[in-house]
């Protein structure tokens, strides 16, 4: 039988190259983390997932790997990750690396040599395909950072397949070979301590080999579920996931509530959660041709169905990750609350719904203390993303002016969730006696842990009062889930309920008043279990970004 541990956890993601610098290069490393393990565990949280650390160009971040099983020497040596897991292995706290299987970095030695020819051993590691008959590329598919997904490599005369940067050649799961190197280098860091793993795009993997045009040029539509993906990800179970007994959880950007289940259902021996990318469209105008960067006002009732669909379709059919921020996801509160008038009560707010759900819970690092994102010019950033989505909108499509295309980085670039972690007001935060690889928020003077773990509104001690709930109250992991209000434009609330002990989860998601009688009118001699307003009495209105969890009895 299988460990569940992370049904009862609170995990901790980690951007290691903005945590905490320590040999004052202005990057991050693993001994920053070590250093601020002490933190984590007054924090309450249970483990780690750490972004990728192994050796790479850093194209995009570290999510184009060149070697497996090296650590890159910016964040330390293969040595600090073994004294990292250790460490935190004596605090009872696990360690999750970030998992990249999808793609590697073109300077991957299975790459270079994969180029040398087309009848090498390594040959069939990566895809690659003939000119079409014009000399032009295979087809239309699109690379999610602009541009085609296709580059011709003079080496070997061919095309090759990346989904994203031209730099990340993705992998040939129907080489066996490939799948068997996977599964080793995963092996060797279960025999290092690692617990688990987050596993990048890794619904992707599968590719659909008549290669047919997307209806759209240069679209992504072709890039997720494709028809072996099952069959792969069910494999990597039987082969190392379920024998060593390692936690997964998958990035699976289109996955929908009714076919969840398909890959986290226990019986199925796939991956134990997914993270879903459709809660986090709630912004986002749909089949707009600039994509991610046309925006909306965020739509809360579509957030609470989403929220409640997945709730429902996943119960006894598998488990929830729950998050609203991660390193490709910019600070919620700057997103769709209140940054600045009302930032504790925003933070709390959000953090109150997120944490009240059925599922393991994500936070993200300096989403405990409340961290927004900055607004910066555009050559402050630094994303590949961002810079390649300027091209192909705003330079070459010209279908977003400058100013509207400035006005969506600032609410969702992934640069926002990356900017260092702020620790204190001391120059650069805290983060690093050198100029930091990216810019810190100008706020961290204001914004930092120092303060917030002495104000008398304490994002963080509000953050480990809901740790403290999940590790001691049955009801988080077992209790049904009712939602109530569905319609409602502003409050979020719901129901969690196990034998005769009911808890109300509310929260105003707006600077608005909200009357909120019919919700309490029943409940005037619940109990408080959490709240953001410090009331002695249970409020009739709500106040701006006010929530509170109440407990009752049916």
């Amino acid at each position: 039988m299988r460990d569940t541990w992370w049904k009862d956890a609170v995990i901790y993601q980690i951007y290691p190259k903005s945590f905490k610098d320590t040999n004052d290069d202005g990057i991050g490393d693993l001994v920053g983390i070590q250093e601020k393990l002490p933190y984590l565990k007054r924090l309450g949280i249970d483990a780690l997932w750490i972004c990728p650390v192994y050796l790479s160009p850093q194209i995009d971040n570290g999510y184009d790997i060149e070697d497996y099983y090296k650590i890159d020497p910016m964040f330390g040596s293969l040595t600090d990750m073994k004294h990292l897991i250790q460490a935190a292995h004596q605090l009872d706290i696990k360690i999750i690396m970030d998992f990249v299987a999808n793609h590697t970095s073109d300077q991957c030695a299975w790459f270079q040599k994969s180029r040398q020819s087309k009848d090498n051993p390594y040959s069939d590691f990566y895809i690659w395909q003939d000119a079409a008959s014009d000399g032009g590329v295979p087809n239309n598919w699109g690379s999610n950072f602009g541009g085609s997904a296709w580059t011709w490599d003079e080496q070997r005369q061919q095309y090759y397949l990346h989904y994203y940067a031209k730099e990340q050649p993705d992998l040939n799961w129907e080489n066996p070979e490939v799948r068997q190197a996977i599964y080793q280098m995963m092996t060797f860091w279960k025999e290092l301590g690692v617990d688990g793993w987050r596993m990048d795009v890794i619904t992707s993997i599968s590719k659909d080999w008549n290669f047919p045009n997307n209806a759209k040029p240069f679209s992504t539509a072709n890039q997720q579920n494709g028809p072996r993906m099952h069959e792969f990800i069910h494999d990597m179970h039987t082969t190392v996931l379920g024998p060593l007994d390692m936690m997964a959880v998958g990035e699976a950007p289109a996955a929908k509530a009714q076919d969840a289940h398909l890959l986290v259902d226990p019986s199925r021996e796939e991956l134990d959660m997914i993270f879903t990318f459709e809660h986090m469209h709630i912004d986002r105008k749909p089949n707009d041709v600039n994509g991610r960067w046309a925006l909306q006002k965020p739509d809360f009732v579509a957030l609470k169905r989403i929220l409640s669909d997945w709730q429902k379709e996943l119960d006894d059919k598998g488990w929830n990750a729950l998050y609203f921020e991660n390193h490709d996801r910019a600070r919620v509160i700057s997103r769709w609350g209140n940054d600045t008038t009302y930032r504790y009560e925003s933070a709390t707010a959000f953090a109150t719904i997120l944490h009240g759900l059925k599922g393991t819970p994500y936070v993200y690092q300096g989403e405990e203390i409340g961290m927004t994102n900055p607004k910066y010019e555009l050559d402050e950033y630094v994303d590949i993303e961002l810079k390649g989505n300027y091209r192909q909108y705003v330079e070459e499509n010209q279908t977003i002016s400058k100013e509207d295309f400035l006005a969506a980085v600032h609410k969702i670039s992934r640069d926002n969730a990356r900017t260092p972690m702020q620790w204190s007001s001391e120059e650069n935060a805290g983060f690093s006696k050198a100029k930091p690889w990216l810019k810190v928020n100008p706020n961290y003077v204001a914004v930092n842990v120092e303060s917030d773990l002495h104000a008398k509104q304490s994002i963080f001690a509000y953050y480990q009062k809901l740790i403290q709930l999940r590790h001691t109250c049955p009801i988080l992991r077992e209790g049904t889930f009712d939602l109530l209000l569905p319609n409602h434009p502003a409050i979020f609330a719901y129901t969690r309920t196990i034998g005769e002990e009911e808890w109300l989860v509310v929260a105003n998601l707006s600077e608005e008043p909200q009357d909120i009688q019919a919700l309490v009118a029943t409940r005037q001699d619940a109990r408080w279990i959490v709240q953001n307003y410090q009331r002695q009495t249970i409020p009739t209105t709500l106040g701006p970004y006010e929530s509170f969890i109440l407990a009752s009895k049916k």
